[in-house]
């Protein structure tokens, strides 16, 4: 069954300042209420056992590698994807240069007016190019201490006016994440026991959704106080994020939050709750949060990814059969999913569990 979704439209809100702004104010000498974020029980900050870290993907074996290493990467692949819902890729060719320009042109979107910024201050989750700040305002009780810009990069390009360089480095940032999203869903493809080359078929990711989300995360004065995202899951197949080396992102795994230290020029790639349903569970998507500091700013680029949005995804039937299973998730279509979880606030994996099928 198709799944379906209200409140996709996001109500006009208060008047918020942004995030940056409020930092910039001479008052700010503490951190306002609305920001105030209660962690849960069980939800503080620790690590892992230092004997454990994090699975590092070799790209080019996945792609140039001799056919012994390549089947060496897919079985690390389904490693990472069964154990952990994150890795970190590295090898991926993507110059160092790029990455660093477009997360400059992204800070500079930031340091944009608050007028000029204004002209993109969507309110629909579909809208091609969104900016704000928190997550959904209309909806959160607490806000998040983060700025946000949307962009739909694929399948048609969509790009801000300002600041003159954001459209070309964008594009020529979006065509190379591309490539390397395709060949990872290949490599998770194989890595299921399925032929890789049904991937773009079954999904038809040629035309699959790409959105460029930049996240800036000012210094806070109360850090312990607040949140950039709490804890929750993607909507889409692939997360795929780039970092200006300051940490904060957290994910949960085995009951534990982990900080990600990542590796220098590498991309950090984790699970979303659409390739959770086409796997049946058995790669499940990644909890994390976003920490925020009283130091630094920090801005991150996720490149979220999904099939064309009227794909409806469900349980892959040759999968579920070889397993010898019953389909664990409803089928929804993946516009319906996006809605759902960029129109509703942020906790944990609840909208995946909208979708499942519960044991009678």
């Amino acid at each position: 069954m198709a799944g379906t979704v209200s409140a996709s439209i996001i109500s006009p809100p208060k008047v918020i300042k942004t995030v940056k702004a409020l930092t910039e104010s001479a008052a700010l000498t503490s951190l306002p209420s609305a920001y105030a974020f209660s962690h849960p029980h069980g939800e503080a900050v620790s690590d892992l056992d230092s004997d454990e870290s994090i699975p590092v993907i070799d790209y080019s074996l996945l792609t140039s590698g001799t056919p012994g290493q390549r089947s060496k990467i897919i079985e690390d692949l389904a490693k990472a994807c069964r154990d952990w819902g994150f890795f970190m890729v590295t090898n991926h060719g993507v110059e160092e240069r790029l990455m660093e320009e477009m997360i400059e042109a992204c800070k500079g979107f930031f340091n944009l007016s608050e007028e000029e910024k204004q002209e993109y201050a969507g309110k629909h989750v579909l809208d091609t190019i969104r900016c704000g700040t928190s997550m959904n305002v209309s909806v959160d009780q607490v806000l998040f201490w983060r700025d946000y810009l949307k962009i739909f990069v694929h399948p048609q390009f969509n790009s801000p006016n300002k600041p003159p360089n954001f459209r070309e480095i964008a594009s020529d940032y979006t065509k190379r994440v591309r490539e390397i999203r395709e060949q990872l869903l290949i490599g998770i493809w194989e890595s299921l026991g399925l032929d890789g080359h049904d991937m773009n078929k079954a999904l038809n990711i040629e035309n699959g959704l790409l959105i460029l989300a930049a996240n800036l995360y000012p210094p806070c004065p109360q850090p312990e106080l607040a949140i950039g995202l709490p804890p929750h899951s993607d909507h889409g197949l692939l997360t795929i994020l780039i970092q200006n080396g300051i940490g904060g992102l957290q994910l949960e795994c085995k009951g534990k939050w982990v900080n990600v230290n990542a590796i220098p020029n590498s991309f950090l790639v984790n699970i979303c709750d659409n390739l959770e349903i086409l796997s049946n569970g058995k790669y499940k998507s990644v909890v994390h949060r976003a920490l925020v500091n009283n130091r630094s700013t920090r801005i991150s680029i996720a490149m979220a990814n999904g099939p064309a949005l009227d794909t409806v995804v469900s349980p892959i039937a040759e999968l579920v059969e070889k397993e010898g299973q019953s389909p664990a998730y409803f089928g929804i279509k993946y516009r319906d999913y996006l809605e759902l979880q960029q129109s509703n606030k942020l906790d944990r994996k609840s909208c995946l569990d909208r979708v499942r099928i519960q044991p009678c």
